[in-house]
């Protein structure tokens, strides 16, 4: 791609001034209707050292409004964002519907300069390749505009421009041994730049190469680029019936629906129960173990994600409290997830779970969690057919993301019956103490209970995985659930440790 870049053409001033004052025009009025429609989009500038990224970032944000979009400067990770995935600063800073965020650099540096460095090796580098595309089909898939630029110039240009910077006394401290480092390796970096490029340019998210040789060239190259694709995003979000149908036609159909294999559901033997004694004596001991555990993994810099779903009333609360109740609050953070408040409802469907994602040596545990989309949001129609049958493979890549981070993830589902649920609703509205816990949406979803235990089958089997497998708790006794809980979440962790070989 680089190759086939003419870095010689230039534009006179006469023309610049003739195209910069329409598209000027034109990429103000679409900034206020993408506004309006909710449209987000997110433009990403990555290129070579002193390829002039900044500046055409100054000029391509001249005609826009300032309250409208963001701009990040991406550096190297902060401490913070070392104690987190690789992509977890990226996803908190996605745009919400009608913003546009603008990235001075990107996920695209370990791509480069990890590789570059020695940083990714091997395997590493497919997995972060894939780590890419799936974050990018991702935001496509939820409705964000990803525009690539990348400012290409050449090694005798670069060395020009360095020279240049590092004469000025006000910006010497701009060229560091680094760049001149990567300078030396122009033709390395070339060709590792050259494989990303090939390796990402998918419809999800094309790059546009842009020459940096000639400003002015390169200032109307990205405004029309940027003009173009907003117009086109902005013309499919219209909500008049032409566009309507445009849109329906070109979204693909719901696969037809088809039998669930048979879960572990239909296995499950309810009646099982511990004594009350026997709960009492080994409660204490393995919440105990497992505030060893936490100082273990605090230690050792691993992060934990629990995740609880399940039935109404099957005792998700009473679990949980059991979990924590030993542990140092100051390393875990509970999150009850509730339906999505409207900044939630603004960012892509699993934005609001990357953002809470626990820090290195942390555990988060989720009351309910990101499978509400293949289940409440699946039954009630809060989403299309094509959104939540998409979600099993989107929440599998983040997990899998998680997961390769080094993140221990352990999943329960509560399971109870119906009849089970029945008496404690009852139970609940005749307590006055308990009557908050039951609401009308309580008894309106139960109604559904079919529907729900289909959806929960599918999820099981969808995405129950080798890195995020399910376990599914017997919960009509609530003791013996709370102890199979306690006894799964110490087990995995424990094994966890072995395979690392890490002293436990």
């Amino acid at each position: 791609m680089l190759d086939q870049i003419d870095l010689r053409r230039k534009m006179d001033a006469k023309a610049y001034r003739a195209a910069l004052e329409p598209l000027e025009i034109r990429l103000g009025e679409l900034q206020r209707t993408g506004r309006d429609l909710g449209v987000p989009v997110l433009v990403i500038l990555e290129g070579w050292d002193a390829a002039g990224k900044g500046t055409l970032l100054n000029r391509v944000l001249r005609p826009l409004d300032p309250r409208g979009f963001r701009v990040y400067n991406v550096s190297h990770p902060s401490e913070e964002e070392r104690l987190r995935p690789y992509l977890w600063p990226f996803w908190s800073r996605t745009p919400t519907g009608g913003q546009i965020v603008f990235m001075n650099r990107s996920w695209y540096r370990r791509l480069i300069e990890g590789r570059f460095e020695g940083r990714l090796r091997g395997g590493e580098v497919s997995e972060a390749l894939e780590e890419t595309r799936n974050f990018e089909r991702q935001l496509h898939c939820g409705g964000i505009l990803l525009i690539k630029f990348f400012i290409h110039i050449s090694k005798k240009e670069q060395k020009k421009r360095l020279e240049k910077l590092d004469a000025q006394r006000s910006a010497s401290w701009r060229v560091s041994k680094a760049e001149w480092d990567r300078h030396a390796h122009y033709k390395e970096l070339a060709a590792l730049t050259e494989e990303m490029l090939h390796a990402t340019d998918t419809g999800n998210g094309t790059w546009t190469i842009v020459s940096g040789h000639d400003r002015r060239r390169a200032e109307i190259q990205m405004l029309t680029t940027l003009a173009d694709a907003m117009e086109e995003r902005v013309a499919r979000a219209r909500p008049d019936a032409e566009n309507e149908g445009k849109r329906a036609a070109s979204q693909p159909s719901p696969a037809p629906g088809s039998p669930v294999a048979p879960t572990r559901l239909d296995e499950i033997d309810l009646s099982v129960s511990i004594p009350r004694e026997r709960y009492k004596k080994e409660l204490p001991k393995l919440q105990d173990r497992l505030r060893d555990i936490q100082y273990i993994l605090y230690r050792e810099r691993i992060p934990a994600v629990v995740a609880f779903e399940g039935w109404d009333a099957a005792g998700k609360g009473g679990a949980i409290k059991r979990l924590t109740e030993r542990l140092d609050p100051r390393g875990y953070e509970v999150h009850p997830i509730a339906a999505p408040n409207d900044i939630e409802r603004a960012h892509y469907h699993l934005w609001r779970f990357w953002s809470a994602f626990p820090k290195a040596g942390h555990i988060a545990v989720f009351d309910r969690t990101w499978y509400g989309r293949v289940l409440v949001e699946r039954i009630e129609g809060f989403c299309t057919p094509d959104e939540w049958r998409r979600a099993y493979s989107e929440i599998n890549d983040m997990e899998a993301q998680w997961s390769r981070y080094g993140a221990i993830i352990v999943k329960f589902w509560m399971q109870i019956g119906p009849d089970e649920q029945l008496k404690r609703f009852e139970d609940r509205k005749d307590d006055p103490e308990k009557q908050w816990k039951i609401t009308d949406e309580d008894w309106r979803n139960r109604e559904k209970w079919p529907q729900y235990r289909e959806a929960v089958e599918e999820m099981i089997l969808r995405t129950s995985t080798h890195c995020a497998p399910w376990t599914v708790v017997e919960a009509e006794n609530k003791e013996y659930a709370r102890i199979k809980v306690l006894k799964t979440l110490i087990d995995a962790a424990e094994a966890f440790f072995r395979k690392g070989k890490i002293s436990f």
